[in-house]
């Protein structure tokens, strides 16, 4: 008896649940509502909880035995969450101040699941980090108030049991897992003072030797902090909302490290460009970056932030681990054309190459072996629908909406860890009853003159292959020095040469010499075994080139600028530079 997830599905059709693979049917589990008003949905951590706000009340059912379990009178409400332990229900909807500008009504709310009695409202202005966050065994609930943190603790919201002071914190993060629960607490820099991220251990907040690490940075105009699944380490990104130097429109980026440990680091990206996307293996021992100006860089980093594998250069903004951390999925959404490569990351060979076009959204499937790509309103409102995938690229189930209606949100009921073992990887596609629908490659356009001419590739950059960055083992060589690799180089062409002479003379006659009158700066490209010089060599003939149009210019009659006039005068100093440089002097 296989077990089932579900696809919640909310849009101007209404709030349906559908039965994931392999069935892809209605669930008869929830029974669909109808109503256009459906603004907010949730599931508990555990999947087996669903509440949702159908603009007239708060329902809450639970699905995992079919049954209704009760309403709440909260019309406006537009956000809802769960506690870990499916004891409180939060709820929140927009602010309002009074009349004669005293104080709204609270708009917080947190309620009793058992009850549906009202544990706690308080106010709470601002949509952005409107929940409480709790520990996942709910010992402990923090939210952010006036710059504070306050605690408190076994859900009794009636007391503060600690607060967390700093000048002014400005946004927190619990560390996940079992206790003693971590912050993680991030302080923007003021008059000339750096931002700084800290750690601590609930409830030692005394003084700043009680943080566990410390990481302070300048350039930030907002954070995201990340913990891994372990809570031994946090990533945070660091970012500007302008950049200065103009060299992105996107701000400036950085990548930290800190560990619980009180270990710091800025992670060194080897190409530069925003910060796409960051992603902790559920391993939580290597963390995945897409970094750099396009085509973007993805590479694997361990917790000493040393590369361990570079997955070369392409079109993507996003990487998302499976939920085992078997595979990773690197892709290309928002305004790239939707490019998936799903890779086994124990061995790091790619799986398949799939194609989400216009895809808006993308989640793993709680069994790690399936995905859905979404295309939602507002942000596409055409052609909106849901696609689920098997890993290896097969789509399995298809579902677009009629013209004249929206998809808002799709998205996989949750299940707790270790529900679904990981299975082995696969690397031939899974059999589909969908026909799969490859976009066809968009064709450059050509212009008439050379539409009958062959195709010739020019690519505006080259891009880079995927490298593994592991040392071999045994072999601790350090990276070559530059002085090293020339002479290594140096080294390699001379035997190249001798070789080639040996050849020569053992094929017997020479090669026809080249006519006498050919002009002495169309010399046939020859490398010199080193580098540099081959650069030097190769810049000097291009001025000869440049000088040589400038001379037929001026016997055409044209009247040349005084610059040109002299660089035709450099032309026997450069010609004799040349010769040296080929005469290796």
């Amino acid at each position: 008896n296989e077990l089932l997830v579900s696809v919640s599905v909310r849009g101007s059709e209404g709030l349906y649940m559908v039965n994931g693979p392999p069935s892809f049917t209605e669930s008869s589990v929830f029974q669909r509502d109808s109503g256009k008003n459906c603004k907010a949905v949730a599931f508990s951590k555990d999947g087996s909880l669903f509440a949702w706000c159908n603009g007239e009340k708060v329902n809450i059912v639970n699905v995992s035995r079919a049954e209704f379990l009760r309403s709440l009178d909260l019309p406006k409400a537009v956000c809802l969450e769960f506690s870990p332990k499916n004891n409180v229900l939060a709820t929140w909807q927009a602010y309002t101040a009074g009349k004669d500008g005293t104080a709204g009504v609270p708009n917080l709310q947190l309620h009793d699941l058992r009850t549906g009695k009202c544990l706690k409202s308080f106010i709470q202005k601002k949509m952005q980090n409107w929940c409480p966050c709790w520990a996942d065994d709910e010992s402990i609930c923090a939210r952010n108030v006036n710059n504070e943190v306050h605690f408190f603790e076994n859900n009794n919201f009636n007391t503060i049991a600690n607060k967390l002071h700093l000048q002014k914190v400005s946004d927190f993060v619990l560390s996940p897992g079992a206790q003693p629960t971590k912050v993680a607490v991030y302080v923007p820099g003021s008059k000339g003072a750096p931002s700084f991220v800290r750690l601590y251990q609930y409830p030692n907040f005394g003084g700043p030797q009680s943080a566990l690490a410390n990481k302070s940075f300048f350039k930030a105009d907002r954070v995201t902090m990340l913990w891994n699944k372990k809570a031994t380490a946090v990533l945070v990104v660091a970012s500007t909302e302008v950049d200065k130097t103009g060299a992105s429109y996107y701000g400036e980026q950085s990548l930290h490290y800190l560990a619980a440990s009180g270990e710091s680091a800025v992670v060194q990206l080897p190409k530069n460009g925003p910060i796409y996307d960051v992603a902790w293996s559920p391993n939580s021992v290597e963390f995945c970056a897409v970094y750099g100006f396009m085509p973007a860089k993805a590479t694997i980093f361990n917790l000493k932030c040393d590369p361990v594998f570079d997955f070369g250069t392409g079109p993507r903004n996003a990487a998302y681990y499976s939920p085992h951390g078997h595979i990773l999925v690197l892709a290309g959404f928002g305004n790239l054309r939707g490019q998936m490569e799903v890779w086994d990351v124990k061995n790091y060979k790619l799986i398949s190459k799939p194609v989400a076009s216009d895809s808006t959204y993308f989640a793993w499937c709680p069994d790690g072996e399936h995905i859905v790509t979404a295309t939602c309103a507002p942000r596409l409102r055409v052609s909106n629908g849901y696609k689920i995938w098997h890993y290896t690229g097969s789509v399995l189930h298809t579902y677009e909406v009629p013209s004249n209606e929206e998809m808002w949100q799709v998205f996989w009921q949750p299940f707790p860890d270790g529900v679904f073992p990981e299975r082995a990887v696969r690397y031939q596609a899974v059999p589909s009853e969908v026909p799969s629908a490859e976009p066809k490659p968009a064709q450059a356009y050509r212009p008439p003159a050379l539409r009958n001419r062959p195709v010739t590739s020019s690519k505006l950059h080259e891009d880079e292959p995927p490298q593994n960055m592991k040392p071999p083992l045994g072999g601790g060589d350090k990276p070559l020095s530059k002085t090293a690799l020339k002479n290594q180089r140096k080294h390699e062409a001379k035997k190249a040469a001798k070789q080639e002479a040996k050849a020569d003379v053992n094929q017997g006659p020479a090669r026809a010499p080249a006519p006498q009158n050919a002009p002495r700066n169309a010399a046939p490209a020859t490398t010199t075994g080193d580098p540099e010089v081959d650069k030097k060599i190769k810049n000097l003939k291009k001025k000869l080139k440049a000088i040589e149009q400038l001379k037929e210019q001026a016997a055409a009659g044209k009247q040349l600028e005084k610059n040109q006039v002299e660089k035709i005068q450099k032309e026997a100093a450069l010609l004799k530079e040349l010769e040296d440089l080929q005469l290796g002097v």
